[in-house]
């Protein structure tokens, strides 16, 4: 059965990016409904690291208490080096503003906190097991969303699912890397490349083991550790297409690798007794050349793809939102009593906007993540290469460090929350004004 809705602004994916636009869009009075394919945010190994830049925006939301309320793990130092020699060390106590840190959380309960907050207003949707399947058209323009609302959870689609058609002044891709809604859309993005894969895993640690994030590049391989409290969450760094090579060893000789990378693990990484306990991450790195088309715009890793060099991805797909919601909320508040006006004659230029407002910070980080990919990650899995002469002088210094968590921790061009207050929120118990 087929089911007709309507919306201001439909968005597709309940990662960061279309969970945080949702939340500013119902603050400023829009009606806005988030499809996530999901039935909960429950996903291991996803981006957990919330940047000072994003730090800073919650505080502008009034979010930064609940935050701190919320177990999380602070990382102040950042330390990547080649055996004793040093290439990154970086105090975050160094950067501008008042968070300085890394404040590492589970990402469920990230959006488990905006979540919150975000139904607090009127104007908020998030529908749960609801995976956008294609777009509405109307006149070579995008017009709504077609979903299908997943009647048990994460099964495979059933006959009994049904099947709903989302009528939007806007619609958003914002469904991650492998975005379902931007390809039904006819949007391809360019591949830029990436010289490796990733393989997570869990190791317990020790009270007297060193804090922060730490990394090390070796012959063939590097890995990174990352202080989450209790447990070191490990991303162990592979040549890209070397999974199957990696994981056809036995695993005491991963666990040897990882001691000779990170010895501070110690005996703890004999935990990882199994290929089980290590998920596998393609590293991917891309690009839409544009990022809208009439009626339908790409956020987050829908647009650009980040690989995990510093950790950035979560903090972009932030950034394009509040970036969107500053120039989309006051068009799209007006377009709730005169849609047509916004489809027909601002909806492309103001698209434009965004794009051209989000641009400079992603092709520059990309850029950026390029250089370290290029000239240092490249050279720790290329068995003979060595680090370039230039970075053995820099490596290490107080500018350069400097530079890197600039440029990762904060961003090329930090949003502000500039979107109107709007809407009341509806605290429990209440009953909504109109």
């Amino acid at each position: 059965m087929s089911h007709t809705e309507n919306t201001t602004v439909a968005v597709a994916g309940g990662g960061p990016a279309g969970i945080m636009l949702g939340l500013l869009l119902a603050r400023a009075g829009v009606d806005v409904t988030v499809l996530e394919k999901h039935g909960d945010f429950l996903r291991d190994f996803r981006g957990d690291t919330v940047h000072p830049s994003t730090l800073q925006i919650l505080d502008e939301l009034g979010l930064a208490d609940r935050l701190a309320e919320r177990p999380h793990r602070k990382v102040e130092t950042l330390t990547v080096g080649r055996g004793d020699d040093p290439i990154v060390q970086a105090d975050l106590h160094d950067l501008p503003g008042r968070f300085p840190y890394i404040a590492m959380m589970p990402q469920w309960d990230f959006l488990d906190m905006l979540t919150d907050h975000a139904r607090t207003y009127p104007g908020f949707r998030l529908l749960m097991n609801a995976e956008a399947t294609g777009v509405v058209e109307q006149d070579s323009a995008v017009r709504g969303i077609r979903y299908r609302r997943r009647s048990d959870g994460d099964a495979p689609s059933q006959a009994g699912d049904e099947e709903h058609e989302l009528r939007a002044v806007l619609s958003i891709a914002a469904d991650g890397r492998d975005s379902g809604l931007r390809d039904a859309a006819g949007m391809v993005p360019a591949e830029l490349g990436a010289p490796m894969d990733v393989l997570w895993l869990r190791v317990p640690r020790k009270p007297d083991d060193p804090s922060g994030m730490n990394g090390n590049l070796g012959q063939g391989a590097m890995a990174v550790g990352i202080d989450r409290g209790h447990y070191w969450q490990v991303a162990f760094v592979i040549p890209k297409g070397g999974y199957e090579a990696t994981r056809s060893q036995p695993i005491e000789t991963f666990q040897e690798q990882l001691l000779g990378l990170l010895p501070f693990l110690g005996e703890n990484v004999r935990d990882v007794d199994d290929w089980s306990k290590v998920a596998f991450l393609n590293v991917t790195q891309d690009r839409l050349e544009r990022w809208y088309r009439p009626g339908l715009l790409a956020l987050g890793d829908a647009a650009h793809a980040m690989t995990p060099v510093g950790g950035v991805g979560i903090n972009l797909a932030v950034q394009d939102a509040v970036a969107t919601a500053n120039l989309l909320a006051r068009p799209l508040l007006e377009a709730q009593s005169d849609p047509d006006r916004f489809a027909k004659t601002l909806n492309p230029e103001l698209l434009a906007r965004v794009q051209r407002r989000r641009r400079m910070p992603t092709v520059g980080t990309q850029a950026f993540q390029q250089l370290l990919q290029r000239q240092v990650i490249s050279k720790a899995l290329d068995t003979d290469a060595d680090l370039p002469p230039l970075l053995r002088v820099i490596g290490g210094t107080g500018p350069w460090s400097k530079v890197v968590a600039r440029v990762m921790m904060m961003g090329l061009r930090p949003e502000h929350v500039r979107s109107p207050a709007v809407a009341t929120p509806v605290r429990d118990g209440e009953e909504p004004t109109a």
